[in-house]
């Protein structure tokens, strides 16, 4: 018999009370579970997610180990870039690097326009077999913003201080906008044919936008946030705006035409409130909380639980992402903890 489909995430998205506090954790998808390492010996990131069967398959083990009440598809935010002309490659304990970062306007205007049905169908393919065939609670879609895209692109690579991306936005406005116009159009194109796949929700990850100030951020980046968000709103899906060390956004974010603003651990759901936050929250564990012994994980979890269900309008998560040497048996018992303390 099948399982009954459990929306209880989406009925939290959309502000509804529900039963219990959803938990879903960023990066939930592989890291450290041994079924993921063992694949892991012997593909890529990248060939996994060429791979539709292997890559389901990832992206539906933590809710099958921890009963989480969403997935998130398996993939990179770098899995649009190469179609549109980005040589990128996922370097071991380095991260995204690209081979011919963006140096100049012409570069940009080179930037090809993504085709998400003709040039990644794998993706597509994974989400229709994940959505129609194989898991019983929704499926989170996603996509890396543009500044955040734009920080790799121009950067080569991670950085600390987003120096280069952030000299080239102030000596370049208008090559800028050009690159977040088509960054923009990109992320629509490709969240849309997610939407189109199959996905229930799409999260939008501007991990490093908090390198901006408040000033900036309205000026460089707020406008295409808000065309992509406008243009998504009409996708009837719920959609979720996450960043880290990002504070100082959240009204910025607050004003933009979303459902869900992702917190990471510094700040706290009530302080959200009291900033003047009115969207539903998700988060926010800090994830070395997650190295702890369960006392502690249990108190700090239990505070935040407790903030929660007082607001009404709450879906559990980390504050960042899961990291490798977090041990699948306690993102289990924590799953559990919160479905039964939380319990109505």
């Amino acid at each position: 018999m099948t399982k009954k489909f459990n929306d209880t995430i989406i009925r939290a998205y959309r502000g509804e009370q529900t039963d219990y506090t959803p938990a879903w954790y960023m990066r939930q998808a592989g890291r450290s579970q041994k079924e993921y390492l063992e694949v892991r010996k012997d593909h890529t990131l990248f060939e996994i997610t060429h791979d539709p069967e292997l890559c389901a398959y990832i992206t539906r083990l933590p809710v099958e180990q921890y009963n989480n009440d969403a997935a998130i598809l398996y993939k990179d935010i770098m899995s649009p870039l190469p179609p549109m002309g980005i040589d990128v490659e996922i370097k071991s304990g380095i991260g995204p690097v690209i081979d011919n970062p963006i140096k100049s306007i012409d570069d940009i205007q080179k930037l090809k326009k993504l085709d998400a049905e003709k040039e990644i169908p794998y993706i597509l393919d994974t989400i229709k077999l994940l959505t129609q065939e194989q898991l019983n609670v929704p499926l989170i879609g996603f996509s890396g913003a543009p500044f955040t895209l734009a920080s790799y692109m121009i950067e080569g690579g991670p950085s600390k201080t987003y120096g280069e991306t952030k000299a080239f936005m102030y000596k370049n406005p208008e090559a800028w906008f050009l690159l977040m116009d088509k960054l923009g159009d990109m992320v629509i194109d490709y969240t849309k044919a997610q939407i189109k796949a199959g996905v229930q929700a799409i999260q939008i990850f501007d991990s490093w936008v908090g390198a901006l100030n408040a000033a900036d951020y309205r000026t460089f980046v707020k406008p295409v946030m808000t065309r992509i968000f406008t243009e998504l709103q009409k996708e009837n899906v719920p959609l979720i705006m996450f960043g880290i060390h990002a504070r100082h956004l959240l009204l910025e974010w607050n004003d933009l035409p979303v459902d869900v603003l992702g917190l990471d651990w510094r700040t706290s759901i009530k302080e959200a409130r009291e900033l003047g936050v009115t969207k539903v929250l998700q988060g926010n564990l800090d994830p070395t909380i997650l190295l702890s012994d369960w006392d502690t994980i249990e108190t700090r979890a239990k505070a935040i639980l407790d903030e929660g269900i007082e607001d009404g309008r709450h879906v559990f998560n980390l504050g960042h992402g899961v990291t490798p040497n977090i041990k699948p048996a306690t993102l289990k018992k924590l799953t559990e903890y919160i479905h039964s303390y939380s319990k109505r």
